[in-house]
């Protein structure tokens, strides 16, 4: 499907800074994260979330992606769309990072292309588009200025959304 109108109160999207250790290879670190999503997640459905958006890259996205898919086996209201910049989008990647990821898309509830192919801006236009379409942003961010995180966590803030931040590093949540 491409790009749909829908906007929803009880959406919520994930995003993630760049350079996150892919979810085949994980240290400490990563380990937490992982926890820390997962408990977030968790806290967010019990605030009456129910749709989350993912953006598919490598990394948190992923992993963010995993936790809902978990938790919707005990809890079925729960869905998952996944909302890709460009068909393409995980072609470069390694093959157990496109297996991972083709497996994802397979469960989601819904699989929305923004783009039909790559283009310079298709990665800011998918992550407008999540901003556009949930009331909520769950983001592993480091405070940087700069970058496709940062403007997407000032736009959501722009437009009202209510924001989390987790810290990469500490794992702490702001």
């Amino acid at each position: 499907m491409y790009c749909s109108s829908r906007v929803s109160i009880s959406a919520l999207f994930f995003l993630a800074l760049r350079g996150l250790t892919s979810p085949s290879s994980c240290n400490s670190i990563c380990v937490a994260l992982k926890q820390t999503l997962t408990r977030e997640i968790v806290k967010l459905i019990e605030a009456g979330y129910t749709d989350f958006l993912s953006g598919m890259a490598e990394g948190a996205d992923t992993w963010a992606a995993m936790v809902v898919l978990a938790l919707k086996k005990e809890n079925p209201a729960l869905k998952l769309h996944c909302v890709l910049p460009c068909e393409g989008q995980a072609d470069g990647w390694s093959a157990s990072a496109r297996e991972l990821y083709h497996s994802i898309l397979e469960q989601a509830d819904e699989v929305v292309y923004v783009n039909r192919e790559y283009s310079k801006g298709c990665m800011l236009e998918r992550n407008r588009y999540l901003v556009d379409h949930a009331a909520c942003l769950l983001a592993v961010y480091n405070g940087e200025w700069r970058g496709g995180t940062a403007m997407t966590v000032r736009y959501a803030r722009k437009l009202n959304r209510t924001v989390h931040i987790i810290d990469p590093v500490s794992c702490a949540v702001m």
